[in-house]
This record gives structure tokens, C-alpha cells and sequence, in this order.
């Protein structure tokens, strides 16, 4: 099991380096991308991309105007950047290499969606690399 994507399971996060195509544009990592996708305006995009690390796009994209219908769309936006990711041939088999093992996304920050803290949460995430590593596997 791996509980936290830190140390030698960083790769897992979305704040790990992994340029994402989305919109035309080049996002450094699945974090710019997630962040810049659920704004509603260009401009708030621009700025999510041009972020000078994965943590400002995140504080960026609490400050947007969100998209219509964000909340239902937000876990299939972020399936399909995790499978741009995951396409990069390097990150595919890092992925691969956890084998069976379940992905928790565990935190101490509180987010109880996307990951667990202190034993609470859904962990969508780890759901969501979980499901994908077994679709690369077929």
C-alpha cells in the first residue's frame, strides 16, 4: 500500500513535473492543468498556467470563477489529465511498477476528496491512478 505521494512515489502527485497538453496550451504540471480548468475565463487560465510552481496554481484556481457544471465535470477532467500524464512513457512505467498496490493519497492538509486525512476521505485520486494503471495494464 502506498499512503502518501511523497519521496519515492512523488511521481504520483499532481504536483509532480509532467507538461500536460490542454486548450493548445503546454501546463507544467496536472495541477496548472486541473487548476486552469475549472476557471471560467481565459484570462484566470493564462495566469493558472503561467504559475511559477504547481502550489501557486493551486491558490490561483481557489480565486476563479468557475466554469459551469464544474462539479460535475471535475473528476472526469481529471481522469483525462491523468491519462495525459500517465502517457508519458517514463511515468507510465512508474506507475506500472506499483503493481497491485492500493494508491492513497494521504494528506494532513484536509482534503477529504481528492485524498484521506487522518484516516477520512474518499481519496478520488488514488481512485482515479488506480483505474487508469489497470487500464495501461490491458
Amino acid at each position: 500500500m502506498i499512503v502518501s505521494f511523497t519521496g519515492e512515489h512523488r511521481f504520483l502527485s499532481n504536483f509532480y513535473p509532467s507538461p500536460i497538453e490542454m486548450y493548445g496550451d503546454i501546463y507544467p504540471t496536472v495541477e496548472h492543468a486541473f487548476q486552469a480548468a475549472k476557471a471560467a475565463m481565459v484570462i484566470d487560465r493564462q495566469r493558472i498556467r503561467n504559475a511559477s510552481s504547481p502550489a501557486l496554481a493551486k491558490s490561483l484556481g481557489r480565486e476563479v470563477l468557475l466554469r459551469p457544471l464544474w462539479d460535475s465535470m471535475r473528476l472526469s477532467v481529471m481522469e483525462r489529465l491523468l491519462e495525459r500524464k500517465f502517457a508519458i512513457p517514463a511515468l507510465r512505467a512508474m506507475l506500472l511498477g506499483t503493481g497491485n498496490q492500493e494508491l492513497i493519497e494521504g494528506n494532513t492538509w484536509g482534503d477529504t476528496f481528492w485524498g484521506i486525512c487522518h484516516g477520512q476521505g474518499d481519496n478520488q485520486l488514488g481512485k482515479l491512478l488506480m483505474k487508469i494503471r489497470e487500464e495501461l495494464k490491458a
